[in-house]
């Protein structure tokens, strides 16, 4: 165990949804494993078909399009995201979830199409949207063209916002980088999963730039929490029920606008 070092049993953990039942560190999970945790039951999985390609001819330690391949023989992945239209307790919701473990969850091309493709399906058919954050970040091989999907999947929510729907995000560890410098930072609703690292960069390039001891528990999800950026951190077994819940309060919110717009002024 990543929390208290012990050794778990796999199929133990397992039932637990990847938490550990000796100090509740939360191992990370695949996209496919939030889809089968959130969603009722059937959902389906959208955009499974977008590949990552080599538009800079990158090259560090290993060919870029070499690490591509690689990457999908090893995870059985596309690239590091994925995209689901489901029902959650009844209600209908667009998912883009992240994985790290496809180059530690980056945000290339494809990342931010799935993202932006998650966020359309919303404003499109009128449905909340849900982004799970799992990214170390921009992915450095496609230079400015990772960069510009900050700018793209921020202009969706845009439309999202406009049509008043809203937009969830759930931060899990890590989120850093240009992941949390655009969507990820957007949300109406910031739920965190406990003991997550968040924030643009990490602790020791900010301890070796300021040349001093950062507060305790700096950039994790409980730090964020007393600071008033997270809403709320939630264990991962009790996530599904406590999104229904937010679920219910977002839409019988709705229903009691609508009700109130159609109710004549009195005199």
């Amino acid at each position: 165990c990543g929390g208290c070092s012990d050794t778990v049993n796999r199929r133990e953990i397992e039932k637990q949804n990847l938490v550990c039942p000796k100090c509740d560190y939360h191992f990370k999970m695949s996209s496919m494993g939030y889809f089968d945790l959130l969603y009722d039951g059937d959902y389906e999985v959208h955009d499974d078909n977008l590949i990552s390609v080599d538009p800079l001819g990158f090259k560090d330690r290993k060919a870029y399009a070499d690490r591509i391949v690689a990457t999908r023989e090893k995870t059985g992945l596309n690239d590091a995201a994925k995209a689901a239209v489901g029902k959650i307790g009844g209600h209908s919701l667009s998912i883009a979830a992240m994985d790290f473990s496809f180059i530690g969850g980056s945000m290339g091309s494809v990342v931010g199409e799935v993202v932006t493709r998650a966020i359309r399906r919303g404003y499109e058919q009128k449905m909340p949207v849900l982004v799970i954050a799992q990214s170390g970040g921009a992915r450095m091989m496609e230079g400015a063209l990772s960069l510009m999907q900050m700018a793209k999947t921020s202009a969706h929510l845009t439309r999202l916002s406009e049509a008043g729907l809203p937009f969830i995000v759930l931060l899990t560890n890590p989120t850093t980088g240009g992941v949390t410098a655009s969507f990820a930072m957007l949300g109406d609703f910031h739920i965190a999963e406990p003991g997550a690292l968040i924030g643009f960069a990490g602790p020791r390039v900010i301890r070796e730039t300021m040349g001093q001891d950062l507060p305790k528990g700096f950039q994790t999800s409980e730090f964020l929490l007393e600071k008033g950026f997270v809403d709320l951190i939630i264990d991962r077994r009790e996530l599904r029920q406590e999104l229904i819940h937010l679920l219910d309060l977002i839409m019988e919110e709705k229903v009691n606008v609508r009700k109130k717009k159609k109710t004549p002024a009195a005199k």
